[in-house]
C-alpha cells in the first residue's frame, strides 16, 4: 500500500515529474511486483501448509527474483548518481538529467536484467536433480536449489560468483563513489539547514543500499555447501523483503514534497466524500 501510494502521488502531482520522482516511482512500482513473488505464496505456505510448487512455478520464482533484485540494484545506482548530479553539478541537472536519458536507462536496465536473469534461470534448470525434492526456503532460489542437484555445481557458483561480485560490487563502489563527492560538496555548504536538506535525501538512500546489497551478497557470494539453511532463510528476508517493505517508510514518505502531495490527495477525497 505505500509503494502504491508513492505510484498514485507521483503521477498524479504534476510538480513531481522531475527525474528523482520518476525514479522513485519505478523503484516503487517494481517493490510491489518484487514482494508479489514471494509473500503470496509464503503465506499459502503458512497459512494453509501447502508446500507444494510446480517446477514452472519454482523457475518462475527464481527467474522474477533476480530479475527484479537485479533491477532494484540498479535503480538505487542510477539514484545515487541523480543526487550526485543534482548536488554536486546542479546548474547543469536539468540538461544531464533529460527525461529521454531517464527513460533509456530505465529500459535498458530492464532489459539486460532479463537477459541477466534468463541465463541463470536456464544454467540452474539446466542441471538434472536426483535428491530430495525439498526446498529449505520460504521460495525457490538458486543456492537452494543448486543443493538438491547431484551434478557438479562447480561451473553453476563461479557464475553466480562472478555476477554477484560484479554487479553487486560495481554497483555499490558506483554508489560509494557518488557519496564520496556528495558529501564533500555538502560539507561545503555554508548553512547547517542546507546540509541537513541534502543529507536527509542521501542517508535514506544508504541505508537502503547497504541492507540490499549485504545481504543479497551473504547467500550469492558463498559456496551451496558451506550455507546453513536457517541462516540462509533470515538472510534471504532482508534482501527478498525487508527492502520494498521499508523504501516507501524510510526513503520516500520521509519527503516532505510526497508528504505534501499525498495531503492535497487526501483532502481531495475528503472533499468528493462530503460532496
Amino acid at each position: 500500500m505505500g509503494n502504491f501510494l508513492i505510484v498514485t502521488v507521483t503521477t498524479t502531482d504534476k510538480k513531481l515529474h522531475i527525474p528523482m520522482f520518476f525514479f522513485l516511482r519505478n523503484l516503487s512500482a517494481l517493490d510491489m511486483c518484487y514482494i508479489s513473488v514471494t509473500i503470496p505464496k509464503a503465506c499459502v505456505i503458512f497459512l494453509l501448509d501447502d508446500r507444494v510448487i510446480s517446477m514452472a512455478g519454482c523457475a518462475a520464482q527464481i527467474f522474477l527474483v533476480f530479475w527484479f533484485a537485479y533491477i532494484e540494484l540498479v535503480l538505487l545506482t542510477i539514484m545515487a548518481w541523480d543526487r550526485y548530479v543534482a548536488i554536486c553539478q546542479s546548474l547543469h541537472y536539468s540538461v544531464i538529467m533529460n527525461p529521454w536519458l531517464c527513460v533509456q536507462m530505465t529500459l535498458a536496465t530492464v532489459l539486460s536484467g532479463v537477459v541477466i536473469a534468463g541465463f541463470h534461470t536456464g544454467n540452474t534448470f539446466w542441471l538434472p536433480f536426483c535428491q530430495s525434492n525439498v526446498v529449505h526456503q520460504f521460495f525457490c532460489d538458486i543456492p537452494s536449489l543448486l543443493k538438491r542437484t547431484c551434478s557438479d555445481t562447480l561451473s553453476n557458483e563461479i557464475s553466480l560468483f562472478i555476477s554477484a561480485g560484479v554487479i553487486d560490487g560495481g554497483c555499490f563502489a558506483f554508489i560509494t563513489m557518488s557519496y564520496i563527492y556528495i558529501f564533500t560538496t555538502v560539507f561545503k555548504f555554508r548553512t547547517r539547514g542546507e546540509r541537513g536538506r541534502a543529507f536527509s535525501t542521501c542517508v535514506p538512500h544508504i541505508l537502503v543500499v547497504t541492507l540490499f546489497v549485504s545481504s543479497a551478497s551473504a547467500v550469492y557470494l558463498k559456496p551451496t555447501s558451506n550455507s546453513p539453511t536457517v541462516q540462509d532463510m533470515i538472510t534471504s528476508v532482508f534482501y527478498s523483503i525487508v527492502p520494498p517493505f521499508l523504501n516507501p517508510i524510510i526513503y520516500s514518505l520521509r519527503n516532505k514534497k510526497i508528504k505534501e502531495a499525498v495531503r492535497k490527495i487526501i483532502s481531495k477525497m475528503l472533499y468528493l466524500g462530503k460532496c
